[in-house]
């Protein structure tokens, strides 16, 4: 390769072609000759290597992150992927992530924005490390053409370039400069995984430190100068709206600027100190047209959804192969049993906040997001202003678990707020109770399933009817197929035993004849991607009903399990690990009284669970111990997956034992943590993780473990007590053996 130089629009075309051909649902147009485009020139004149990688002259490297960081510690990840191909000294590695407005500005070269669904590295995995190789070679052209020698001698490592034969070197600090002239490689070879120094070490995370010292931004820390802040209601009952308030009542209130209605169906206070605004807001006299929803009821949903598990209307068939119906019907011993899971909210540590900037030619809005460039959209619709007119700063998450992916309304109301303050920036922050009152909550169903056993004890038909909720049919229509909602059946979902890495949600289990179909139900609450989505009340479901069938056929739950795999010998591997390290078959110590297990495959990896629990006389559940195993393909941290898995069995357990949205007169009843309780750390159990990366594929790691805890305490809750629990939370019913 030689020195050469490039045009600005060449350097550009070219790195987007290295982001890879990546897509989004919503369309994000570039505009040439707009303000974007200048900002594009301004960005490529930068000395950059390229999209990915900035380095400064005291070798500092750089890596952009296009992803989001809420504590799963994609950041870090990234960086590693980034900086495995670069051969930079790793101790020299900081991030910075570039906004949705200047990737929009520059053809998209960051590519997708999105974090969500475990996607975080398994998506991006391939054109970010392409990044990094990509600047290494370009600094070693650019020392081969300094020092008149071929690039194939000239070795990269450490962030140090040199050359054997004349021992010449140089930091790449030294170098940048003149690479960032260099064109681009358009054939790229990545590292063959067995030569990994940084992929798959346990480096720490890079965010640590700041957390620790609190140097670390959210947005809800979030100051500017001159800043208003704000707090804000919305019709409590889905569907209504604002009739009319009385502003004269709270205007005079200390430190109060502005009261504003947002949209049709909100209001909200402006004040000096969010504690006015909120103050303000609470004394505000409000009167809501509550719509045609307010005498509903979780009572109503349940005699809906009881009836779409009996009724033929609106039902998709999911999977199916062989006659369930026909088997069941002769089998020798027939099974069933009715599941259900309620609402649930997000409950991010931190709530939803965004702030934002508006003047009549430009908006700005700082927040964290899941995804940026949905909320890009997001702002320059509320903003009434050109996407290229608009930018979103993007703060690390306070917690998303996919509450700040596909819903922007908070960035549209900071927005709309802002709007009504021209060139003053505005903060919004909901209170908690506004946060529980208007989610996007975990979708209400229930399952009846039904089992058939031959004479022997073998299995010989599975069917399984969902009612309830779907996701898709009120975020995103156009991903249903035909009417059905594919995602309702991750984790039972169709599945090639020749392609086993083909569907991320593909069933373990080679059911002999198997049925699985939806009755779609609809309720007014609005549901969203809750952690791990639907896969989490499939596992619930599917796992708690394979131990009642092994129960029925007197057969040992592991081995059960066992001849049920199939062509499937990863989950086989996640289930042996976890059965073997959790003592299964062997005696019971130290209080512990029953054991249960589960395994699932969902966004692309296999994981399995053996909890080990003890209910006492008085009918109280203690979690022992949870042994996880995870095969995601690849890990890229094996102690950032263990606390992964460790922080999902928080989320999972939380969710199953104590927490459950209800609904009365048409509003959510729940209004903080103390009637919406997460896990407390005496309820903690010990866990002990097994990552297991087999190689070959990418799959997720934040999602996929979710799932399998709570199947696996409450199989191990029928195994200590005899009682089968069906309907969650736990904390709702009687564990008295």
């Amino acid at each position: 390769m030689t020195k050469a130089t490039v045009s600005r629009r060449t350097f550009l075309a070219t790195s987007a072609a290295v982001a890879g051909g990546m897509t989004l649902g919503f369309h994000v147009p570039f505009l040439a000759g707009s303000a974007a485009a200048e900002s594009a020139e301004s960005a490529a004149a930068a000395p950059e290597i390229n999209a990915w990688v900035v380095i400064k002259p005291d070798d500092t490297v750089v890596v952009r992150i296009a992803r989001s960081e809420m504590g799963q510690g994609t950041l870090t990840g990234l960086a590693q992927l980034v900086a495995e191909e670069l051969e930079c000294d790793w101790s020299k590695v900081t991030t910075e992530y570039p906004t949705p407005g200047q990737s929009l500005a520059r053809n998209r070269v960051w590519g997708d924005f999105g974090t969500g669904g475990s996607r975080g590295i398994r998506t991006s995995h391939d054109y970010v490390r392409k990044g990094g190789a990509a600047a290494r070679e370009m600094l070693k052209a650019a020392a081969a053409a300094e020092w008149g020698v071929p690039a194939s001698e000239i070795m990269a490592a450490n962030s140090v370039l040199s050359h054997k034969a004349s021992g010449k070197t140089a930091t790449y600090g030294a170098m940048a400069a003149a690479a960032s002239k260099i064109e681009p490689p358009k054939d790229i070879k990545l590292k063959d995984p067995k030569d990994w120094k940084i992929i798959g070490k346990s480096v720490p995370r890079l965010d640590t430190a700041d957390k620790v010292t609190g140097k670390q931004v959210y947005g809800i820390d979030l100051k500017l100068p001159g800043m208003l802040n704000a707090a804000v209601k919305e019709c409590p009952v889905f569907g209504g709206k604002l009739a009319s308030m009385d502003d004269a009542k709270v205007k005079a209130m200390p430190g109060v600027k502005a009261v504003v209605k947002v949209g049709e169906t909100g209001v909200a206070v402006v004040a000096d100190t969010w504690w006015q605004a909120k103050t303000a807001l609470d004394a505000l006299p409000i009167v809501w047209d509550e719509g045609p929803n307010k005498s509903a009821s979780t009572a109503k949903f349940a005699e809906v959804l009881r009836e779409g598990l009996i009724s033929d209307k609106d039902v998709f068939v999911g999977n199916k192969n062989g006659d369930a119906l026909a088997a069941i019907e002769s089998a020798a011993v027939k099974v069933e049993a009715i599941y259900s899971t309620p609402h649930q909210n997000h409950a991010t540590l931190e709530p939803m906040n965004a702030t934002a900037l508006w003047t009549a030619d430009k908006c700005r809005v700082w927040c964290p997001t899941q995804n940026g460039e949905a909320s890009l959209a997001a702002a320059a619709s509320a903003a009434e202003l050109p996407q290229d007119k608009c930018d979103i700063i993007k703060v690390h998450l306070g917690g998303g678990f996919g509450r700040r992916g596909a819903f922007q309304d908070y960035v549209t109301q900071a927005v709309r707020i802002a709007k009504q303050m021209p060139g003053v920036p505005v903060k919004l922050v909901w209170s908690r109770e506004e946060d529980m009152a208007q989610g996007r909550y975990h979708p209400v169903t229930m399952a009846k399933l039904t089992g058939a056993l031959d004479d022997k004890g073998n299995l010989t038909a599975f069917r399984m009817r969902i009612s309830g909720q779907s996701i898709l049919k009120s975020v995103r229509p156009e991903g249903l197929v035909n009417g059905m909602d594919p995602a309702v059946f991750q984790g039972i979902a169709k599945d090639d035993p020749e392609k086993p890495t083909a569907n991320e949600h593909g069933t373990v289990y080679a059911f002999p004849n198997l049925l699985v179909d939806h009755a779609m139900r609809n309720p007014h609450v609005p549901p969203g991607f809750w952690r791990g989505v639907n896969v989490n009340q499939i596992a619930i479901y599917v796992e708690s009903f394979i131990d009642e069938l092994a129960a029925a056929a007197k057969v040992d739950a592991l081995e059960f399990r066992r001849r049920l795999l199939g062509n499937q010998p990863k989950a086989r591997a996640v289930l042996d690990a976890v059965a073997e390290k959790g003592g299964w078959g062997k005696p019971m110590t130290d209080g512990v009284m029953g054991r249960g297990l589960a395994v699932v495959r969902s966004y692309g990896s296999y994981t399995a669970a053996l909890a080990e629990v003890s209910v006492s006389t008085k009918g109280k559940l203690k979690v022992h111990r949870i042994v996880a195993a995870t095969d995601p393909g690849y890990g890229v941290n094996p102690q950032q997956i263990a606390m992964q898995v460790e922080g999902s069995f928080v989320y999972g357990l939380g969710a199953a034992l104590n927490q459950e949205i209800t609904i009365k007169d048409g509003r959510v009843e729940q209004t903080n943590f103390d009637t919406y309780q997460p896990l407390r750390l005496a309820e903690m159990p010990k866990v002990e993780t097994i990552v297991m990366p087999s190689g070959g594929w990418w799959g997720g790691v934040g999602e996929p473990t979710i799932a399998v805890a709570p199947p696996a305490v409450l199989n191990a809750i029928a195994n200590a007590t005899g009682k089968r629990i069906r309907q969650l939370p736990v904390k709702d019913q009687n564990l008295k053996a």
